[in-house]
């Protein structure tokens, strides 16, 4: 364990030296005070107040940007330092592969969360500051925070995958912007298709739900439609979630980085540095 937190150590300072905990945090606010400012004039027509549009807001904007973000984090920790020469020098070190990898992980995780609350809580607090705040939209902030931090696990832990897999940092950049590509904008795209096809048959109705919950993009937003009623007819995503249990999103959520990190360990396994 004490070789696991130097190691995250190191990587957050890396982390803040290269600029992409600043980069991660005022992107992530920008976008998030963007959205809170825009949806002071829709929260009154739909009967709810500020926070509340504000969170629904947010949620799409978690789904495109978190795992962006997450992957920029960690696409090169693998592949990077093998084409350095760093990561021959440090395995002669007496560290395992495995707390290697943990040790990285923590550290971008901490970067990615420092980022979310900042980001999203800054929001929170504008939309308090104007009034437009209760305690049912305080929790489902809390609860679009927690989401968008597991996603992030998710990705950073697919970005190790890649890069474990990739010959050289370009070729990790582009394996994870194809990743990006595939599970936050295709994936939507091809089940969007399916459905119309589908015409409300068997597949819209009784295997959509657990095919959008199978991915973590989405399974963000139906984690966050769950918090509450009004969560649910502001994004739209109500219907499919009615047909889930309560847990299919939350364990969707915690399942993906767990079997990231263990994919990305039995690849890292096999790379000769």
């Amino acid at each position: 364990m004490i070789r696991v937190l130097a190691i995250a150590t190191t990587e957050f300072r890396i982390l803040r030296r290269n600029r992409w905990l600043l980069t991660a945090t005022g992107l992530l606010s920008v976008f998030a005070l963007a959205l809170t400012l825009s949806g002071a004039t829709n929260s009154g027509a739909l009967g709810v107040d500020l926070l509340t549009v504000s969170v629904a807001s947010m949620t799409t904007l978690a789904v495109y940007l978190v795992p962006l973000v997450a992957l920029l984090m960690s696409f090169e920790t693998i592949a990077g330092d093998a084409e350095r020469g760093s990561l021959a020098l440090v395995l002669t070190y007496p560290v395992s592969r495995s707390a290697l990898l943990a040790g990285k992980f923590l550290a971008h995780l901490s970067g990615l969360t420092i980022a979310v609350i900042t980001g999203f809580g800054l929001a929170g607090l504008l939309a308090f500051a104007l009034g437009g705040a209760g305690m049912a939209s305080a929790l489902a902030l809390a609860r679009l925070m927690l989401g968008a931090v597991l996603l992030g696990s998710a990705f950073i832990a697919i970005g190790y995958v890649v890069s474990a897999f990739s010959g050289s940092v370009a070729a990790a950049a582009g394996g994870a912007g194809f990743v990006w590509l595939v599970l936050v904008v295709l994936y939507d795209l091809v089940l969007l298709a399916l459905v119309i096809w589908d015409d409300g048959g068997v597949f819209s109705r009784q295997v959509f739900p657990w095919v959008l919950a199978a991915n973590p993009a989405d399974a963000l937003r139906l984690f966050s439609v769950t918090a509450s009623a009004e969560q649910a007819l502001v994004t739209g995503m109500g219907a499919a979630a009615a047909v889930l249990p309560r847990w299919t999103a939350l364990a969707s959520l915690l399942i993906w980085p767990v079997l990231g990190l263990l994919l990305a360990r039995v690849a890292f396994a096999r790379r000769v540095p």
